[in-house]
């Protein structure tokens, strides 16, 4: 996992919020899902989802909540404080850099963009200290299905990419995460990876030692 991906660990997120603007709107439910290689191929493991009390003074918008199907007042979903949540998270994250010997997670999300910053500005409000994912970079598998598969939208690049995809589970955070990590190992197992060259060591310090000549 270190050597494919430069040292970082890919952890797929998905966060379900209470609208479009990440400083006035809530995430109302954060998802993750690990990966993993086996028999040489990238596969998704396990998953972890919790349910979130809307920040105080948060703004949700009733739009929001008729896509994403979620009450927000509804004890049974047993919500957690952003803080508690991101600390849930973020000791996950690092158990499973820590197995992996990875030194920094990097964000895999669809429409990566969007989450990373509802994700910063939820680490801003709680001023949770040590965040594993690395600061700006991320891996947005939206653009990953544009460039694999022609299209942009999660199911109907799951679908060109034989993943199934049920509709009516759609905009649950978990669900989106773990289809999302399904495509994002679609397309790096598809990947024609290009290893690292390795140069023959010279004594001399020059390359091509063995050639004749120079061209």
């Amino acid at each position: 996992m270190s050597e494919r991906f430069r040292g970082f660990l890919p952890v797929v997120i998905d966060l379900e919020t209470g609208g479009f603007n990440p400083h006035v709107n809530p995430i109302l439910e954060m998802a993750a899902v690990e990966v993993r290689f086996e028999g040489g191929q990238l596969i998704p493991g396990d998953g972890w989802v919790r349910a979130i009390h809307p920040f105080p003074g948060g703004m949700i918008e009733p739009a929001a909540l008729k896509i994403t199907g979620i009450d927000p007042a509804d004890p049974k979903r047993q919500a957690l404080s952003e803080a508690e949540a991101l600390k849930q998270m973020f000791a996950g994250v690092r158990r499973a850099l820590k197995r992996e010997g990875c030194h920094r997670a990097i964000m895999v999300a669809h429409n990566a963009a969007f989450d990373q910053q509802f994700l910063h500005r939820a680490i801003d409000r709680t001023q949770a200290k040590r965040s594993p994912f690395h600061p700006f970079t991320f891996i947005d598998t939206a653009s990953l299905a544009a460039v694999t598969y022609g299209h942009t939208v999660l199911s109907e690049a799951c679908s060109r990419a034989d993943i199934a995809f049920d509709a009516s589970r759609a905009h649950s955070a978990l669900y989106d995460a773990q289809r999302t990590a399904e495509l994002f190992c679609a397309v790096v197992n598809a990947w024609r990876y290009r290893a690292p060259p390795v140069s023959p060591a010279d004594p001399a310090g020059n390359e091509n030692a063995n050639s004749e000549g120079a061209s």
